[in-house]
């Protein structure tokens, strides 16, 4: 499982420097400058594309993670979208609107043709496939195994119910089944799954019952659309004191059982079993980068 802090994943239209600016003073875990669906018209892309590089090579965007999201294959701006932003600061590229394992087999050998001609070392930049098709989810678990680039998976509702023709209800019912097949894909190959966005941006209630099941359905994080929306998004994807507390208690069982050759250690009435223990460490873990990246 990969080291990265994926809690909130905040997109940002990169042809506006005020955005820019803005996102600057955000909490957001991973910025997403956004190349694609919020840039427009076309000659905006260039715009955004220039402003990018100006920003992360100013040093104002020093120590935060950046993935830029980048056009699809068929928009006739991909190659200019990678070769402007394969720069040191770019952590990786979210990709959108893969169909296919092979979609992201095409733009792994692109950014590796990309990196040797530019005498970067070969798998430097990583890519987050965004899932936004009824074809994509589909083929979620082939997508994520398709590269060894692949860090995270992201769903894209609004994108993937236009596609399926369906309707996108209050309840959220209509996104259920692909969020609890990208979330079980995303695991069972070893990569960060991060839910969709969440629309109804002041609705904070709302957003509180989509991050109660996100939880629920194992995902790491959440794209986000409004900075108002990450105080809660961090709360649900963070560990809590008790979480905490517990996660140690159950490794120091652990490590006393082993000593003593019992095989399983007890709290509270109950096995503590690998499973338990597993899920302690990440824990723990999660906590740790938490508590580096906040300083």
């Amino acid at each position: 499982m990969s080291d990265y802090l994926m809690r909130s994943l905040m997109f940002v239209p990169a042809h506006s420097n005020k955005l820019l600016d803005s996102a600057m003073r955000t909490k957001a875990d991973v910025l997403l400058f956004d190349i694609e669906d919020s840039v427009q018209p076309v000659s905006n892309k260039q715009v955004a594309r220039d402003k990018v590089v100006d920003y992360i090579r100013s040093g104002k965007f020093k120590g935060r993670t950046i993935f830029p999201r980048i056009n699809d294959r068929e928009s006739g701006q991909l190659l200019k979208d990678v070769l402007a932003l394969t720069i040191d600061g770019i952590e990786g590229f979210m990709y959108p609107k893969a169909k296919r394992g092979r979609d992201i087999y095409f733009f792994d050998k692109l950014l590796e043709t990309i990196e040797y001609e530019k005498g970067i070392e070969k798998g430097t930049f990583k890519i987050i496939p965004l899932i936004e098709t009824a074809s994509a989810v589909m083929n979620v678990e082939e997508i994520c195994k398709a590269s060894s680039r692949v860090v995270a998976v992201a769903y894209g509702s609004e994108d993937f119910i236009t596609d399926l023709e369906g309707v996108h209800d209050e309840e959220h019912v209509s996104l259920f089944t692909p969020r609890a097949l990208i979330a079980m894909a995303a695991r069972a190959t070893g990569v960060i799954p991060i839910d969709t966005v969440h629309v109804r941006v002041k609705d904070l209630e709302d957003l509180e019952v989509n991050l109660k099941l996100s939880r629920k359905l194992g995902f790491e994080g959440m794209l986000v659309l409004n900075p108002m929306e990450l105080p809660l998004v961090h709360q649900y994807y963070s560990p809590t004191e008790k979480e905490i507390i517990h996660s140690k208690e159950i490794l120091k069982s652990d490590e006393e059982a082993r000593k003593n050759g019992v095989g399983v250690a007890i709290i509270n009435g109950k096995f503590i079993g690998p499973p338990f223990v597993a899920k302690a460490k990440k824990i723990l873990k999660k906590n740790e980068n938490i508590i580096k990246i906040n300083g």
